[in-house]
């Protein structure tokens, strides 16, 4: 440590220390980078299989797909949220 401090005898000085931090901050970028970047594409969504067969998904699709109308989009969900909505799962409350 005598060496680093007299940087004027010919050693590299107190600035050599800084260094490891400068590769550990490059390193640790560079893994956030890939993490946000490259490997956040091959996990792909995470939504539930079963979650696009619902009615209501179907029905959702249906009508931005325009074969339905708002008026009927409307009225049919209302029917399903009653049967398939978040507190009944088959009519029976």
């Amino acid at each position: 440590m005598q060496t680093l401090a007299h940087f004027a005898d010919g050693g590299p000085g107190p600035w050599i220390l800084l260094f490891p931090l400068i590769w550990a901050a490059v390193v640790i970028g560079g893994i956030a980078l890939l993490r946000r970047s490259v490997w956040r594409g091959r996990r792909g969504p995470r939504r539930p299989a079963a979650d696009d067969n619902s009615p209501i998904t179907v029905l959702g699709h249906r009508f931005a797909a325009g074969e339905i109308d708002e008026d009927e989009y409307w009225r049919r969900l209302s029917v399903l949220d009653e049967r398939f909505g978040p507190t009944g799962k088959g009519g029976a409350a």
